[in-house]
């Protein structure tokens, strides 16, 4: 559009015309409108011959019988004739056989944008290509604590999978998918996770979900949901925790990992897919919960007269025709009956978990809960959904 050697300035025209015009149009309107307008030494063609105004740019479109668009002019005169030459574009009254109107936009100045890039790059290479001399204490600690945590990675299994080194001796274990997850949950303290290592769940993993209390803990995306599918199938999983929608367990901060294992909900309310959908989505809850198994019971520590888990908040609507929002430690923040959940959803501004309901929930009520924030909805049908969002879970009540 311009020679970034010679330019100064950048004119920018806003033009309307009534009518439909084309380029070659508005060409002939600004060369045969400003023609001995300004005198000789502004003659629009004779600037152009001699490399002071470039060539003019023309971006406009027709519709309903309206032309609107830009015009580009690049200038090396100075300022006050890039001022007046533009000034001058705004007598053009007629594009053809059309009545257009003209208006000078701005005019910039392409030095100064050339500095603004030169400050800009300045900064990424002062921050990013400088080695940095000094040595940071908190940080030389930590790299040496995390790297003894490393260390004690064991494998266990004729597989050898990575594991955390309380696996074997611990009553519950949080089945991961690499050994990366087992160094993050390490890193934080979380001594008790042990790794599948793909969608072929090994047999040592099988055989500790048999014996322990199991908790699945993969990556929010599509290939973590394919490896709980899997471990659904084949080993006893008695909670499932989820991460936040398109992030990795290895990435996870403490507060999220904290959160999300506090957050987990029973296995027997986790199901493969929903019918509606037309791509399986693992990780949806089951129409039906699965029977308890008898070989193994899980031991739930509930302060009298309160529900502390999402488990005992669904018991406690169940068949009674009420709905809850919950926080973020499944305690009540309100409420209501089945058909008044939007508008008490509505009242709402508090941090708002997630909602349980022995009602029905639709498309709109799963819309307003999106838009709420909430996590997860529990409800005992869901008529017509049609879109189903990727960042709320949905469960069932059986």
């Amino acid at each position: 559009m311009y020679s970034a050697d010679t330019t100064k300035y950048l004119i920018h025209v806003y033009l309307e015309a009534e009518g439909v015009v084309e380029k070659p149009d508005v060409v002939g309107a600004i060369f045969g409108q400003t023609e001995g307008l300004l005198g000789e030494d502004l003659d629009l063609r004779d600037l152009q011959r001699t490399g002071r105004v470039g060539r003019i740019d023309v971006q406009i479109s027709s519709k309903k019988g309206e032309t609107k668009g830009d015009i580009f002019i690049a200038s090396s005169l100075d300022r006050a004739e890039t001022a007046i030459l533009a000034a001058s574009l705004e007598t053009i009254d007629r594009v053809g056989p059309c009545v257009a109107r003209v208006r000078v936009v701005s005019i910039e100045d392409i030095r100064v944008s050339k500095r603004r890039k030169i400050v800009d790059r300045a900064k990424e290479i002062l921050i990013g290509s400088f080695e940095e001399g000094s040595i940071d204490s908190t940080e030389l600690i930590d790299s040496v604590r995390e790297s003894m945590r490393i260390e004690k990675i064991s494998t266990i299994g004729e597989e050898k999978v990575p594991a955390g080194p309380n696996v074997a001796d611990s009553d519950a274990i949080i089945v991961v998918e690499g050994r990366a997850d087992v160094i993050n949950l390490l890193r934080y303290g979380i001594k008790t996770a042990v790794a599948v290592e793909g969608t072929n769940i090994p047999p040592v993993i099988i055989g500790l979900c048999e014996k322990k209390t199991a908790t699945a803990f993969f990556d929010g995306d599509r290939g973590g949901d394919l490896i709980l599918q899997e471990l659904l199938q084949v080993a006893e999983i008695d909670y499932v925790a989820y991460p936040p929608r398109g992030k990795s367990v290895e990435d996870l901060s403490r507060k999220e990992i904290i959160k999300a294992l506090r957050n987990k909900v029973p296995a027997d309310y986790v199901k493969e897919q929903e019918a509606v959908e037309e791509e399986p989505r693992p990780g949806l809850p089951a129409e039906v919960p699965a029977p308890k198994r008898p070989e193994k019971t899980i031991a739930h520590k509930k302060k009298p007269g309160r529900p502390v888990t999402l488990g005992d908040q669904i018991d406690a609507v169940r068949g009674k025709r009420i709905a809850r929002f919950l926080g973020a430690d499944f305690s009540v923040i309100r409420e209501a009956k089945p058909d008044e959940i939007e508008k008490v959803a509505e009242e709402l501004n508090g941090d708002i978990a997630g909602l349980v309901t022995d009602g029905g929930v639709n498309q709109r009520a799963l819309d307003l809960m999106v838009s709420k924030g909430l996590e997860y909805v529990a409800a005992r049908d869901f008529r017509g959904i049609i879109k189903r969002p990727l960042t709320i879970r949905l469960l069932k009540i059986a």
